[in-house]
């Protein structure tokens, strides 16, 4: 792996001598290409946590070589999959993009729904009665849009992903597509808000039968001891055969998947060809459905890192030789982080807990039938994701419960059940919350989709699965992800400043000379960028990076920086 990175720094500097310091311009293909890479469920602190096991080439590029910021945590407490991938590319939290959870209660539909199910629209790449999906309930724009608008229509933007969200969301409106997996054979697919059919590369991708190779095989680690068997278990008699997305969607041979297919797209789409820069961005699902049954500190967790490592070094080779890195941008960022699993946290002292949601809706509609219709049950919370309840409005109704006094009702009998508090999508719509750290995080993750809702506050360590972990709170465990760039325009280094996923499509779109995207809210990461030439006499270097709205004044941080080495 060292000859890219020689290579790359070489070109680095060529490029700084010949461009004048002018780092970007989406119009003229300036870079050719831009890779977004998102790894779903990858805390901030295992970049650190793994360094020194890492490899040349993959995490260390962006580590040794690239601009990291080390203190990068969303600013919401609905850290979910969808919400954390809408707010990477629009720049935006939920209440400026919509999208609040991974599914909630449609009040018309009476019947949960996806943030991406759009029954307009049906699938494409195998028969299915199934719906398909689209962004059609974000309520902003994302960088790839603004990218399509700027160059009217000449970049092109494409986002795959093993989950529907995943995809989509990224990609936006005018995405040319967004591909995901069908969880039963593996096959990719896409929806006909995209496209009619699938083109012939991907099509002739699924005919080759190309998931089946990963089917009955062991992932091991580095001793050589067996962490999983792609392969149905003996013990496995639920009645359902388990498909590609549970067999080998909690192995590193789901990201080996996704980077094949994101070599094939990459050559027969031309990226990086055309007069525009184009935008890819590829969301890796393994580490979260892992993560999920075996938690961040667990050995499986570790080779999975080590692993990915090595694929993405393997796959910033492949962009070496396919564009060139001297003409590539790159950004790492995650949607979320995760809770210590429970006993783990138990085993130091700390208060845990593994709550069951089932357990709790049924606990919370008991109680609150006790209280409001005695001697009648019902089912007055409709679902329960913990921290978060969708409220029944037809059972409120017949009680004659207004939406706030509903609420209010289903948060007091939440903190009943151990929560710390609560607030009502009634309070947040009219922005009451208190003037606080806090009260801005549950601020920023209001939305007017879903109906009646209520987001409850969890004690930190508390999860609600029974067993595994999850991630759904506004503590550093699931806020604090990974940001880092690498590129003609930043600076080598850590960054010790406050930075914030809703940074990532600002910046980028600074340094393109394109608009931000509707409804962003971040601000261009200055402090990483290479000085440009100035008239007169100021020191970029010395600036300070401009406080958010409602920030507290934080005292200005070190930057340690580096060139390449």
């Amino acid at each position: 792996m060292r000859f890219p990175l020689r290579t790359a720094a070489t070109s680095l500097v060529l490029c700084l001598l010949l461009a004048g310091m002018s780092f970007g311009s989406a119009y003229n293909a300036r870079p050719k290409l831009i890779v977004v890479i998102v790894i779903d469920q990858f805390r901030g602190d295992y970049l650190e946590r793994y360094r020194d096991q890492f490899g040349d080439g993959g995490f260390r590029l962006l580590l040794d070589h690239g601009a990291n910021f080390s203190d990068c945590n969303y600013n919401y407490a609905n850290t979910r999959t969808a919400p954390g991938h809408a707010t990477l590319f629009t720049g935006a939290y939920s209440n400026g993009h919509g999208i609040i959870a991974n599914e909630w209660w449609d009040p018309q539909k009476k019947r949960m729904v996806t943030s991406v199910q759009d029954d307009a629209t049906t699938l494409v790449g195998i028969a299915s009665k199934a719906p398909g999906a689209s962004p059609h309930n974000l309520l902003a724009d994302t960088l790839g849009d603004e990218l399509k608008l700027a160059t009217q229509g000449k970049s092109r933007v494409f986002a795959i992903a093993l989950k529907d969200r995943a995809a989509i969301l990224p990609g936006g409106f005018a995405a040319d597509a967004a591909y995901w997996i069908d969880h039963s054979t593996g096959a990719w697919v896409t929806s006909t808000y995209y496209r009619s059919e699938l083109p012939k590369w991907a099509q002739d991708f699924n005919d080759g039968k190309r998931a089946d190779k990963y089917l009955n095989r062991e992932w091991r680690d580095a001793s050589g001891s067996t962490l999983r068997i792609t392969a149905p278990q003996a013990s496995e008699k639920n009645g359902t055969p388990p498909g590609f997305y549970e067999l080998v969607g909690s192995t590193p041979f789901a990201n080996d998947y996704e980077f094949e297919f994101a070599r094939e797209l990459l050559t027969y789409e031309r990226l990086g060809n055309g007069p525009a820069t184009d935008l890819l961005v590829i969301s890796l699902s393994a580490n979260d459905i892992l993560g999920h049954q075996v938690g961040p500190d667990s050995p499986e967790m570790q080779a999975m890192a080590l692993a990915l490592d090595r694929q993405l070094a393997e796959f910033f080779t492949f962009l070496g030789h396919q564009v060139g890195l001297a003409n590539t941008w790159i950004a790492l960022s995650a949607d979320h982080g995760v809770a210590p699993v429970p006993a783990a946290a138990s085993k130091l002292r700390i208060p845990a807990a593994g709550v069951s949601d089932e357990k709790l809706r049924a606990q919370l509609n008991a109680e609150l039938s006790s209280r409001l219709s005695p001697g009648h049950a019902s089912e007055y919370v409709k679902s329960y994701d913990f921290p978060m309840a969708w409220i029944n409005e037809e059972v409120f109704a017949g009680i004659h419960m207004k939406e706030e006094d509903a609420e209010r009702a289903v948060g007091e009998a939440m903190k009943r059940t151990g929560l710390r508090g609560f607030y009502t999508r009634s309070q947040l719509a009219q922005g009451q919350v208190p003037n606080t750290e806090a009260g801005l995080q549950y601020l920023h993750s209001y939305s007017p989709e879903g109906g009646w809702y209520v987001l409850g506050v969890p004690a930190p360590y508390t999860v609600g699965v029974a067993s595994g972990t999850d991630h759904a709170s506004p503590y550093t465990y699931d806020t604090h992800v990974p940001l880092a760039f690498y590129g003609l325009p930043f600076q080598a280094g850590t960054y010790r400043t406050h930075a914030e996923p809703v940074d990532l499509a600002v910046t980028l779109a600074s340094l393109l000379g394109i608009n931000a995207p509707t409804h962003a809210i971040g601000r261009v990461l200055t402090e990483s960028l290479a000085p440009a030439h100035r008239a007169d006499n100021s020191h970029p270097s010395e600036e300070t990076p401009p406080r958010r709205p409602n920030e507290p004044i934080k005292p200005v941080a070190l930057v340690i920086a580096g060139g390449l080495q």
